[in-house]
């Protein structure tokens, strides 16, 4: 397995997407039944090469992610073969996960206590699994506003 299985709530809101992957290797429900309880073994196989396929297709088509702590926030833009990182750092007593926090940090950018970090660097592994690394680790999949709003802001 490339990546880890969908969890028990992503393969119920993939139910029609995992029928139809079902139907492509001639697994109709009555059979999909009789497999579950015969031989859970192939049923965990067909689970993980689905789950394979639809975390390749949405780390494929990802381009940010964000990952927020209470003194830090890491911003990736994820290009086809590097991977972009802003780093926003405070010294003040805010915490980014709070809505306050995130407010005060959006109206007062060039505090400061605030402190910015970027770079640059090519993938060392397969982009998705790099990517999928970052999603392990607490990075959320977002559409890239506030990365782009400090990348203009910092130049």
């Amino acid at each position: 397995m490339k990546y880890r299985q969908l969890t028990k709530e992503q393969f119920e809101s993939l139910h029609e997407e995992f029928a139809l992957f079902l139907a492509t290797q001639s697994i109709d429900a009555k059979e999909w039944k009789i497999l579950k309880k015969e031989n859970p073994k192939v049923t965990t196989e067909e689970m993980n090469i689905f789950s394979d396929v639809v975390w390749d297709d949405v780390l494929t088509k990802t381009e940010y992610l964000e990952h927020f702590s209470a003194q830090n926030i890491n911003l990736f833009k994820c290009d086809k073969k590097s991977i972009s990182r802003i780093v926003i750092k405070t010294t003040k007593d805010i915490n980014f996960t709070e809505q306050k926090g995130y407010e005060w940090l959006l109206n007062h950018p060039m505090d400061e206590n605030i402190d910015f970090l970027e770079g640059d660097k090519p993938y060392t592994d397969e982009r998705n699994l790099e990517i999928f690394d970052l999603i392990e680790k607490g990075s959320s999949i977002s559409k890239g506003e506030l990365f782009e709003f400090i990348k203009k802001l910092i130049k």
